[in-house]
């Protein structure tokens, strides 16, 4: 076996976005929200995740997974490589959005079902050291939580630090499949979830389509590309940033060298005109530079 890299975005969409195979979304889902017997899912259906803005002028979103339960609840899993500016508040505009589309003007609010986002991140976002980030809408004083339709969930993959015999329950596990797989060649032996049994074979390129690798190595490319435009900007941001400074310094000390030739002038008795005429500088400034030294 010859396992994907699962952050890889084709990679992530065929496992987990397979309608088909929807026992694996419902296997992940179940570990990561940690639902209650009873409230547990046993059913998706997972919606395109091309999503058409409402109105003029607005975004066109794109979403890695979208899905809805056997209670109408909707889910939003997304990958997210790379720390992008003003992450924090797209996934509160998007899960709020799904939120409120659930409903037609008029219609009543008692509709309106749950609706979860999961994110899985390959950098931090909560402030705790459990790579597991949950947010709720709590009431301060009590800690309990009324409006609680809206939740989010984050898996930090860079806090996740457990080894293959570390893992203690299925959300460790999955975890560890989501960052670890593409240097797996065989399935872990401890692995008896079906849902992640099926993840794991469905990763497995040696299965895959011809087109699927195709896809699959262009994104890998396009990554490979994105991260080093990136770290070029950074490089030349760090190396513009060092010219800056160096011109700040040299500025600064032309200006000291400056005030340090005025005040020797100054002490040699010349006056503020000679020394402008000498120097080239403006006599005013001259004036006020002799003025700060005499008060010192």
């Amino acid at each position: 076996m010859k396992f994907a890299d699962i952050k890889n975005d084709i990679a992530f969409r065929k496992i987990f976005g397979n309608q088909k195979k929807s026992i694996v979304l419902i296997s992940f889902l179940n570990a990561v929200l940690d639902l209650e017997e009873g409230n547990r899912i046993t059913k998706v259906t997972i919606i395109d995740p091309y999503l058409l803005p409402r109105i003029m002028g607005e975004k066109t979103s794109i979403i890695d997974v979208r899905a809805t339960d056997q209670k109408s609840r909707q889910f939003i899993v997304e990958m997210q490589v790379a720390d992008k500016k003003g992450f924090e508040k797209r996934v509160q505009f998007y899960t709020a959005r799904d939120y409120s589309m659930q409903i037609q003007s008029g219609d009543a609010y008692p509709k309106l079902k749950p609706t979860y986002f999961v994110g899985i991140l390959n950098f931090n976002i909560g402030f705790g050291k459990n790579y597991i980030a949950k947010h709720y809408s709590i009431e301060e004083e009590t800690g309990k939580s009324v409006l609680d339709d809206i939740q989010h969930r984050f898996i930090q993959l860079t806090k996740f630090k457990k080894t293959k015999n570390q893992l203690t329950n299925l959300i460790d596990k999955w975890t560890y499949f989501i960052k670890n797989a593409g240097q797996l060649d065989v399935i872990p032996d401890d692995i008896e979830d079906e849902g992640l049994i099926t993840a794991y074979k469905q990763a497995d390129k040696y299965t895959w389509k011809k087109d699927d690798l195709i896809a699959y190595d262009n994104a890998a490319m396009r990554e490979q590309d994105e991260k080093g435009r990136l770290e070029l900007a950074e490089e030349l941001a760090q190396t513009r940033g060092v010219e800056i400074g160096k011109e700040i310094g040299k500025e600064i000390g032309e200006a000291n060298k400056e005030i340090e030739m005025i005040i020797a002038a100054h002490k040699r008795g010349n006056t503020p005109k000679q020394i402008s005429d000498f120097l080239g500088l403006d006599i005013e400034k001259i004036k006020v530079i002799i003025s700060n030294y005499s008060k010192n």
